[in-house]
């Protein structure tokens, strides 16, 4: 049997590959600490669940593919309140965030085209970009200068004429980088005078720790054809399972190309469409509290880690992850020995090995992801074992 050359290009997901590794651990009778997925344990506001009860259509039919109303509405409005004006046509709902990238990367990819992405980042990207026929061409950071990228000639010396687009993860997944409003119009200008575009994944926009406005790159109008943000309800709303994310752009005729694939998928899920809808209005408290919960666990990771003789790390600014160099030969092997053969107490803690969020062989063998996604007792008892673990792996 024959498989494509782009499947096979594709590589497993870190956060996921381990998995039949904690079934055997579990099945063993260890408890595992996960910070791999960043699953977020706050509860989903009411708000969606209610949306659902009071669904009383009598029949569940096909949602329109740019979207029920309700919901571009919902993404319109919050734009708006972010003082970015957009046109209906300029918001397409689609299945998560992750369908939203693979619309877009098969709209302006052909086979050879190259995306510029700071590295470490997201590994989904190198299989959605992978799967359209293109490749990642990595902006290089390290741990040491806090995975700094935001320099305008290393961005330009990356540019050639394979050129796409540039992806800019703010806040970043998985380094917690947020970017300042004068590094965002920089990017911006880079796109727009280079003639490519600038895809501003934005997902964890409320999740910021310093104090900053909510940015997004669609606060641009002179760069409105070169900009695409993706969005979605996920991390926002901690309504992972919702799968309703938004691909916007002003640009018209990427819009065009990508509304035949959202007709060629038919629609995104009805139910879910109607119940996201809601959750726009949820007031602003919820993300006070929310942002001040993963603020605290964010301060418990770190602190433990400083405490760790040989990991280098820096302190998140947003999101709800963190990169960290570890004293260990290689991250992947070192995952694998803590639920095959470490536990104390009967525990463990599994990670996301650094490898994968890198696309220049070699780079993140000894580096890893972390989500500061559990409570913060469970957040120390964690980074404890990772410390326990460091120190038993390397005396083997």
């Amino acid at each position: 049997m024959k498989f494509s050359s782009k499947a096979q290009k594709c590589g497993l997901s870190p956060m996921r590959k381990f998995h039949p590794y904690a079934v055997a651990a579990k099945a063993a009778g260890k408890k595992i600490y996960h910070l791999n997925i960043g699953q977020p344990d706050i509860a989903t506001p009411p708000a969606f669940f209610e949306a659902v009860k009071n669904f009383t259509e009598p029949v569940l039919e096909y949602a329109p593919s740019p979207g029920i109303p309700a919901m571009v509405k919902a993404v319109q409005d919050y734009y708006g309140r972010l003082d970015v004006s957009l046109a209906e046509s300029d918001i397409l709902i689609t299945t998560g965030g992750s369908e939203a990238l693979q619309i877009l990367f098969n709209c302006i990819l052909d086979d050879g085209d190259e995306v510029i992405i700071p590295e470490p980042f997201y590994p989904n990207y190198n299989t959605f970009i992978k799967t359209a026929g293109g490749s990642i061409r990595p902006l290089s950071t390290t741990p040491e200068e806090g995975y700094f990228y935001a320099d305008r000639s290393r961005i330009e010396a990356l540019i050639n004429d394979k050129t796409r687009a540039m992806v800019v993860t703010n806040p970043g997944n998985p380094t917690g980088m947020v970017l300042t409003p004068e590094q965002l119009r920089m990017i911006a200008d880079v796109a727009r005078e280079h003639d490519i575009f600038v895809i501003g994944d934005e997902v964890y926009r409320e999740f910021v720790y310093g104090g900053e406005a909510l940015a997004t790159l669609a606060s641009f109008p002179d760069a409105a054809d070169n900009v695409v943000v993706i969005d979605s309800v996920s991390k926002r709303f901690s309504a992972c399972g919702a799968r309703i994310g938004a691909l916007i752009s002003r640009n018209k005729e990427l819009m065009s190309h990508a509304m035949k694939y959202c007709q060629a998928r038919l629609s995104v899920a009805t139910l879910d469409q109607v119940a996201s809808a809601a959750l726009y209005s949820v007031p602003s408290d919820y993300f006070n509290v929310t942002r001040e919960e993963y603020k605290r666990r964010r301060d418990t990771v770190v602190e433990g880690l400083k405490k760790i003789p040989g990991v280098v790390c820096e302190c998140p600014k947003g999101a709800f992850y963190l990169m960290a160099k570890l004293p260990v030969d290689n991250a992947d092997t070192f995952q694998q020995w803590l639920l095959t053969d470490f536990s104390d107490n009967g525990e463990t803690v599994m990670f996301a090995p650094g490898e994968s969020f890198y696309a220049t062989p070699g780079r993140g063998v000894d580096e890893i992801r972390i989500a500061y996604v559990l409570k913060e007792e469970d957040l120390a008892r964690a980074v404890d074992l990772l410390a326990k673990g460091i120190e038993a792996y390397n005396k083997r």
